[in-house]
């Protein structure tokens, strides 16, 4: 903790709290040389002075008031504060500056001087992958590959048999599905055709997705844990990653059976079903 600053006039009669006191002391100290700020004992009490100052504004942009105070000290030496109607104001204006400049730089990972700069001030923070609930690649459209036919997947598929696989019953499938591998008929359907609904307006399983994963209320009200949403997600819409896309993990359950798989085929994909079954609410919609 800084101590309280007792006294601010020095042997030269300096009032430095006073923006004339603070000219006068500056003054003083440039005629003197470059020592006196290391031997003036009002030198010393002016900078715990500043500390003192300063310490809510450090305290605002994460730093200790020593570095708001060796902000002050740079800008105290200066001619433009020796001359200013307003030192202090002078003073203030730079240690606040140098203040957000120093916060920039620790989140961008760079330099004081290159935070001041608009061009490099302008990105976001630096991040950890580990800092997410998901994985960066999940959803960043950088890890992302696409489709040699992005719409293949809006089609409806002919059977051998010449019998077409309607959305509808796709649906019905879906819904059925989960709801054999032990989630509540009335939560299945409710989450199935929430999911199906948003599909359709957000016109790519990636889109939806990545706005359903997002949708706290729709979860809500579904009465569902997080951990068994994103798992019935990634089942119904398939795995977003770029690695599986092509795989029936990163088909998922509509899709598959929009192009033809029965709920039979889905019933001997072990992974899929261990996925869905271990994802099923337990007691009213919590596990």
């Amino acid at each position: 903790m800084i101590p309280h600053t007792t006294t601010a006039a020095g042997p030269g009669g300096e009032d430095y709290t006073t923006g004339e006191g603070l000219r006068a002391l500056l003054a003083r100290l440039h005629e003197e040389g470059p020592g006196a700020w290391r031997t003036d004992s009002t030198a010393a009490k002016l900078m715990q002075y500043a500390a003192e100052k300063y310490a809510a504004l450090a305290r605002k942009h994460g730093l200790d008031p020593w570095e708001a105070a060796a902000a002050a000290f740079d800008v105290m030496r200066t001619r433009s504060a020796r001359e200013a109607d307003d030192p202090w104001g002078v003073v203030t204006h730079a240690v606040r500056i140098t203040c957000i400049a120093e916060e920039r730089a620790q989140g961008l990972l760079c330099s004081t001087h290159q935070a001041r700069r608009p061009h490099y001030s302008v990105f976001h923070d630096a991040e950890r992958l580990s800092d997410r609930e998901n994985p960066l690649d999940d959803y960043h459209p950088a890890f992302h590959i696409t489709d040699p036919h992005p719409d293949d997947e809006n089609r409806e598929v002919v059977e051998p048999a010449g019998v077409v696989t309607s959305a509808s019953s796709a649906v019905e499938d879906a819904i059925a599905f989960v709801t054999v591998l032990g989630w509540p008929a009335q939560t299945a359907r409710a989450a199935v055709e929430h999911v199906c609904h948003a599909l359709a307006r957000a016109g790519s399983r990636q889109s939806a997705f990545e706005v359903l994963r997002r949708d706290q209320h729709s979860r809500a009200l579904l009465d569902l844990p997080g951990s068994s949403w994103t798992a019935l997600l990634r089942a119904l819409l398939g795995n977003p990653a770029p690695g599986v896309a092509a795989t029936s993990a990163g088909r998922g359950i509509l899709l598959r059976l929009l192009i033809g798989e029965t709920l039979p085929v889905l019933l001997h994909d072990d992974d899929l079903v261990l996925t869905v079954s271990l994802a099923a609410p337990r007691h009213g919609g919590r596990r």
